[in-house]
């Protein structure tokens, strides 16, 4: 069996969790695949497998070979695919944060299927940062200030933001009037999984962005407990429209310094630089591009 069709096996052996359904899949003898893969870890001079008597798991170094095969075929079928003028086909692996996925990627998901129904999408989603290369992503969707790194950053749009708190909150503390009055109140922090900073509540003014650090006896890392935190009121907060708008709309939360406008928060999609887009991403990519408005489009890095 030629280099690439062991990789095939292994990729299939990792996938099913079995020597037995793997081989079935490719019609070939059980005793073929185990002897492919035998010769693979011999020649790679690691393990790559953990065998028991009830499943096949990757071993940790099994990951990272099976991350790169899947790189290396999917790589091999884009460039088939190229010349001879196929559709776009294959996994698209994508790491989203999850309240942007709900409320965005989702709701188009059917047409995107009827549009290409030769890709599958194998969604995550976190708020964490991703090692795109090493966990073999091809793209991610964020919000927010992005860290410096080594990858394409496409912003999609900016998100409209609003400083908001939860009435029973307002009730114990009084409203804050202007943003020097937030000296005197608490905030439910959003902590970095990155750097574990807190993010501070920002304000456009005359003379340029303003900045501030509020109390934050309360904060968390993911964005859905970050808005039950407000409203169960245990602080103010800043937080895209969209997120709240159904609250504010059936009273559980209000909208505070309004006229105090905050910045907007953009929405990137970003892809490895060195690695050229596959057709299904760049079409995936387009897409993310349709389903946001209003659209900036343009890259950095």
């Amino acid at each position: 069996m030629d280099r690439f069709n062991a990789m095939r096996l292994f990729t299939r052996v990792v996938d099913r969790r079995s020597f037995t359904q793997a081989a079935h899949d490719l019609d070939i003898p059980r005793s073929t695949a185990t002897q492919v893969i035998q010769q693979m870890e011999d020649r790679l001079g690691v393990r790559l497998l953990q065998r028991t008597t009830r499943t096949v798991m990757p071993t940790l170094d099994g990951e990272a070979y099976y991350r790169r095969c899947l790189a290396i075929l999917d790589d091999i079928e884009d460039a088939d695919g190229a010349f001879s003028g196929a559709v776009p086909k294959g996994t698209l692996r994508v790491e989203v944060q999850g309240t942007i996925a709900r409320h965005f990627l989702m709701p188009g998901l059917p047409q995107f299927f009827a549009n290409y129904p030769d890709i599958e999408i194998a969604m995550s989603e976190s708020d964490r940062w991703v090692d795109v290369v090493r966990e073999g992503v091809d793209c991610v969707l964020r919000y927010g200030a992005l860290p410096d790194s080594d990858l394409v950053a496409r912003t999609v749009t900016a998100l409209e933001r609003i400083t908001c708190a939860a009435p029973a909150y307002l009730e114990r503390y009084g409203c804050p009037q202007t943003p020097d009055d937030l000296a005197g109140h608490r905030a439910v922090g959003l902590r970095s999984l990155t750097s574990g900073a807190l993010a501070p509540f920002e304000f456009l003014r005359p003379q340029g962005l303003m900045r501030m650090d509020v109390s934050a006896p309360f904060s968390v890392t993911g964005t859905e407990s970050f808005l039950d935190g407000v409203r169960l009121g245990l602080g103010l907060a800043q937080m895209p429209v969209f997120h709240v708008e159904r609250d504010i709309a059936e009273g559980r939360l209000q909208r505070i310094l309004p006229e105090h406008p905050v910045p907007a928060g953009p929405v990137a999609v970003l892809y490895p630089r060195s690695r050229q887009l596959s057709p299904r991403v760049r079409v995936f990519i387009d897409w993310i591009v349709q389903r946001f408005s209003p659209s900036i489009g343009n890259e950095r890095g």
